[in-house]
């Protein structure tokens, strides 16, 4: 940040901007990626739509379990989402289910004109079926990896680098911070041109301010992006802690009616949060319970995402699954897990919710 302010680069542009989109390519492992440096993930995410052709009457095919920042561009576009659920064993949008009403889709003449599929809570969506499905219906994809920043797919491959592009976000709750950022990741050298051109306001080459399009203040300003280039040096720390915190919170917490979100053989999640599920019938206690008592004393938790079928907002929305995600908000909670989460506090934590389960087993 100092050498960002020393250069007098503060906005849009500049080294710090230009460096931080290099370190992220480098991590992320592949050369042949461009990386544009924005505001925000739903900036990202609108850009990404947006130059996928999507338009008003298209369908967009994407998690129901997701951010509303993750959805909320779909209707900037004039767009229908079309909700899906979850694979149980993954947490993330189920493939199978995808693939048969792409199936069905293909034989109506109805398919969708992007899927939108959500790296949930730090783990990686299923990238090899999801880019066979896309490359066989010829269907673009768009991964929301605004979660799953630091976490690895099969063989070593990083969220972040599949489909036609993913989004990264970079908010102020997320693993590393530029305050408020995005990022478009894309192999489309011509998809990161546009993304760039339409980012600062779509001004055409000209000595004056030229449009043939509009466009949007969408770019990641240079003093951010500083902040982002410095806390890439603790990412893989970042990540190392949050599993650690997940780990604990696993082995105190285990017994019958209390499950954490499944991690797949090859996957790594980077836990960004650490979730599990309550089940009442089993254990006597909600997730509301344990949420309200960690309230009272001033420790916060929070609900699974609710499940965007059920918002009043898109209600009536097409929705296909068995319902994995409405039964994953009703008895999830996402407990304190901050990389900066000491020991200690965890284990008040960990106290606090076994004696409230101990107590009502008792009961």
């Amino acid at each position: 940040m100092a050498e960002a302010f020393a250069s007098n680069y503060i906005a849009p542009l500049g080294p710090q901007l230009e460096a931080f989109e290099a370190c992220v390519r480098d991590y992320l492992g592949d050369q042949d990626l461009h990386c544009v440096g924005l505001s925000s993930g739903s900036a990202a995410l609108h850009l990404a739509l947006r130059i996928a052709g999507v338009g008003p009457g298209d369908e967009v095919w994407i998690s129901s379990m997701t951010f509303a920042g993750g959805i909320f561009p779909v209707s900037y576009m004039g767009a229908t989402p079309r909700f899906f659920d979850l694979d149980p064993a993954s947490w993330t949008l189920d493939t199978a289910l995808l693939s048969q009403e792409l199936a069905k889709a293909a034989a109506e003449n109805r398919l969708p004109k992007a899927i939108v599929p959500t790296d949930l809570y730090g783990q990686s969506v299923d990238l090899d079926a999801l880019e066979i499905l896309a490359a066989q219906y010829d269907v673009r994809l768009i991964l929301d990896s605004a979660e799953s920043f630091g976490a690895a797919y099969k063989a070593g491959r990083k969220a972040g680098t599949g489909g036609d592009a993913a989004i990264l976000s970079f908010n102020g709750n997320k693993i590393i911070t530029t305050s408020g950022g995005g990022m478009l990741v894309t192999r489309h050298g011509n998809w990161a041109d546009q993304a760039g051109f339409l980012a600062t306001q779509a001004r055409d080459p000209a000595p004056h301010y030229e449009h043939s399009t509009y466009g949007y203040n969408y770019r990641l300003s240079n003093i951010c992006a500083a902040i982002g280039l410095g806390q890439m040096n603790v990412l893989d720390a970042r990540v190392a802690r949050r599993r650690e915190i997940f780990a604990r919170y696993e082995a105190a917490l285990a017994r019958p009616g209390v499950a954490f979100m499944p991690e797949p053989e090859g996957l790594r999640s980077t836990r960004w949060l650490t979730a599990l599920t309550i089940d009442p019938d089993r254990t006597g206690v909600s997730r509301e319970d344990i949420r309200l008592m960690l309230l009272e004393r001033q420790i916060e938790s929070r609900p699974l995402w609710k499940p965007m079928h059920m918002q009043p907002l898109y209600a009536g929305a097409v929705y296909h699954g068995t319902g994995v995600d409405e039964r994953l908000f009703t008895n999830g909670l996402c407990l304190p897990s901050g990389s900066d989460m000491t020991d200690s506090e965890q284990d008040e934590v960990i106290a606090l919710i076994s004696a409230l389960l101990d107590q009502r087993t008792q009961d």
